[in-house]
């Protein structure tokens, strides 16, 4: 009897102990927030695979998260992730550039290009009340051509594989 009652006190000690070590080194790994400045690895791609984005090779990029200096989609995916995790985020329209706004699509006479010879793909600017507008030409004929002002990734769900290398908690 008495080695069963060793035997289960040896059991609940190392339960104890294991739960005391998981606390510990869950709390010792920090955890994305609101209001910290994070450092993340990424590559963003179409939901085909076509990579339309990424700073692999390049310095990371850093931002506060909730300050909206990125796409909301984007902030939101990465609250929670602790340092070093890797996580693959799907984010749609509305939660990145938008819906395609159809008003942002207009037909622009050939004459305003001046001498420039226009084709299809080839980006434009606007200024509007100081701010340069681009838009990409996406028609032509010999009378007009039809400039897309919409961001080049409106309508498009966006998803990203990001790696949180850096964490500098609110203070």
């Amino acid at each position: 009897m008495r080695k069963l009652f060793v035997f289960i006190a040896a059991i609940v000690a190392l339960a104890v102990l294991g739960a005391i070590y998981t606390t510990v080194s869950s709390a010792s790994v920090p955890t994305v927030g609101i209001g910290d400045t994070i450092e993340v690895n990424y590559t963003g791609t179409f939901t085909n695979g076509t990579v339309f984005g990424s700073n692999a090779g390049q310095p990371p990029l850093k931002f506060t998260v909730g300050a909206g200096q990125v796409i909301p989609g984007f902030d939101n995916g990465v609250v929670g992730m602790r340092l070093g995790e890797e996580r693959t985020v799907t984010v749609q329209p509305n939660e990145a550039y938008g819906q395609i706004n159809a008003s942002l699509i207009v037909k622009v006479p050939m004459s305003s290009f001046g001498n420039r010879t226009v084709q299809i793909g080839m980006t434009v600017g606007e200024n509007v009340n100081g701010h340069l507008i681009q838009g990409t030409i996406t028609a032509a004929n010999a009378t007009t051509a039809t400039v897309d002002f919409n961001p080049p990734l409106a309508g498009k769900t966006l998803v990203f594989r990001i790696r949180v290398i850096g964490i500098q908690k609110k203070v």
